[in-house]
């Protein structure tokens, strides 16, 4: 039996949005720019999925443009943002504790000659509203924050930050990545108070390769991608249509993230019982929880939990490998580090699962134990 528990990483499509899908694909698979009856057909069709999606992040919709995924809303919200401002100035604060999406593009933004302060958050992962106005300078032109850090949960309050940025007057452009956020824990965009929110289809059981960028009203953002004038004039390139089908098909399904919240609290309770030592952050998302067994590595605790139909994984999937840098960026001693899992818990996830991964890290510590 399968136990998947690797939310955080992707998540399986949902029957709603892959019946979506195909209807996106054999009935309604004229070009939304096409002016005929097929044309028109899409065209309504994308409206209806926009205005869902909207309608889900608390935003109008026509502040919603579709893209490819959370790194390409990422990537166009932090690179145009910062060098639709450049004439302002060149400072940009974030994180140590941001998605490669963030961190590449950061790095790209440095060798075109912007400085970036990246602020080390609390040992919980959470980045304070007084740490940012404290880096704060007359030249900042783009503030970038992860709402939910992917790898361990940590809450960040970009609500709290937003209204502390505007009390101290800052006027550039507020960015964060929701990715792991959206349908997981509430906000609304029309009273976050940031100007770019970056969200993904596939973390909420739409399929891979859709995504959306929140663009406040008002704000304007060069597009990243050129050619056609689809999304408004806003990023070219036909829509995928299939794909923003299932994103709004997910989009309108209940994320039930109360019964998620509970797991977690079970999941806890569980591997505290089953595994004495195992160290485990506590984190406000309802989703994600990380954990460390020091001593083990963690592909050795995956492979192991593999071999019992039990999947987890060491940190984001993007990481490929490499050694956690939140994990290193919270202060975790790097013992705890290379035995760390990250589990993602999603609607479709049982207590049987979470029995599965408790029993089988108990398993591995007998194991090791009994040699």
């Amino acid at each position: 039996m399968e136990h998947y528990l690797d939310n955080s990483a992707t998540t399986m499509t949902c029957p709603e949005a892959a019946e979506a899908a195909l209807r996106a694909m054999t009935d309604l698979y004229g070009n939304p720019s096409s002016t005929y009856k097929k044309g028109r057909e899409a065209k309504k069709l994308l409206d209806e999925c926009r205005a869902d999606v909207a309608c889900a992040l608390g935003a109008a919709a026509e502040e919603v443009v579709f893209t490819s995924c959370g790194t390409e809303s990422d990537n166009w919200a932090i690179i145009r943002g910062a060098q639709s401002r450049r004439h302002s100035g060149r400072h940009i604060i974030s994180s140590l504790v941001e998605h490669d999406a963030v961190r590449e593009s950061l790095d790209y933004l440095e060798h075109e000659g912007f400085e970036v302060t990246r602020l080390r958050p609390d040992a919980a992962g959470v980045i304070s509203a007084d740490s940012v106005i404290g880096a704060l300078r007359p030249d900042t032109v783009l503030v970038t924050l992860m709402m939910v850090n992917n790898e361990t949960g940590a809450v960040t309050d970009i609500a709290e930050i937003a209204g502390q940025l505007k009390k101290a007057g800052y006027t550039g452009l507020f960015h964060t990545d929701a990715v792991q956020a959206f349908k997981k824990i509430p906000f609304k965009a029309d009273k976050l108070g940031a100007d770019l929110i970056s969200i993904s289809g596939h973390k909420i059981h739409a399929v891979k390769g859709v995504g959306a960028l929140y663009i406040r009203s008002g704000v304007k953002l060069p597009p990243y991608i050129l050619g056609g004038h689809q999304e408004s004039g806003r990023r070219a390139g036909t829509e995928a249509m299939p794909a923003i089908a299932a994103f709004a098909a997910a989009c309108r399904q209940d994320p039930q993230i109360d019964r998620i919240a509970s797991l977690k609290a079970y999941l806890s309770e569980r591997l505290s019982a089953a595994v004495p030592e195992i160290r485990m952050l506590d984190t406000a998302a309802p989703h994600i929880l990380s954990i460390s067994m020091p001593g083990w590595r963690s592909e050795v605790l995956m492979n192991f939990l593999e071999e019992r139909g039990v999947y987890v994984s060491k940190s984001s999937a993007c990481r490929q490998g490499r050694r956690s840098h939140v994990l290193e960026a919270i202060g975790m001693a790097p013992a705890a580090i290379d035995g760390a899992l990250r589990i993602g818990l999603s609607r479709f996830n049982t207590r049987e699962d979470i029995d599965a991964l408790a029993e089988g890290l108990s398993g591995a510590r007998m194991l090791a134990h009994s040699r």
